[in-house]
């Protein structure tokens, strides 16, 4: 089995610029990646090369809701994201244990889903790892046929 790691934070703050120039003033970090996101808001991704904080506001003049949504209350954790080898089997775990999956998605800089924990945290499920497809896993079990037929030989 492969070894998962947390690979960031995501979470709501007044004012995601000055959050993320103190956090690389701080901690020697750079931004890795800065845009629009959700609902018209800004988050900027700032860490280092392994991990970073996802630091997120809502978009200028939008007040907060109230309504349940996280994204809208200020020092709430949003989701865990953690990364891993295999999408697809840790998907079928998460399953197994009861969980429903929503939000997959494959896009730049990698395929992911999504789900709540029993205490309704967030946790957002990456692979960086290419999708398999049919032909990937037929030419992977042929290779493995090969280098079996080859040991035996030996």
């Amino acid at each position: 089995m492969s070894v998962a790691h947390l690979e960031h934070v995501n979470f709501t703050v007044e004012n995601s610029a000055k959050t993320a120039k103190k956090l690389v003033d701080l901690f020697d970090w750079k931004i890795r990646w800065q845009g629009l996101s959700l609902s018209g808001g800004y988050t900027y991704h700032v860490g280092n090369d392994d991990f970073y904080l996802a630091v997120f506001n809502r978009k200028e003049g939008q007040e907060a809701r109230n309504d349940g949504n996280p994204y809208d209350r200020i020092g709430r954790l949003n989701h865990i994201g953690i990364v891993v080898d295999d999408l697809e089997a840790i998907e079928t775990r998460i399953k197994k244990a009861g969980y429903k999956t929503f939000s997959h998605g494959d896009y730049e800089p990698g395929r992911r889903f999504y789900f709540y924990d029993d205490d309704g945290i967030e946790f957002e499920i990456i692979s960086y790892a290419p999708a398999p497809t049919k032909q990937s896993a037929g030419f992977r079990a042929e290779l493995k046929n090969i280098a079996l037929a080859g040991m035996a030989r030996n």
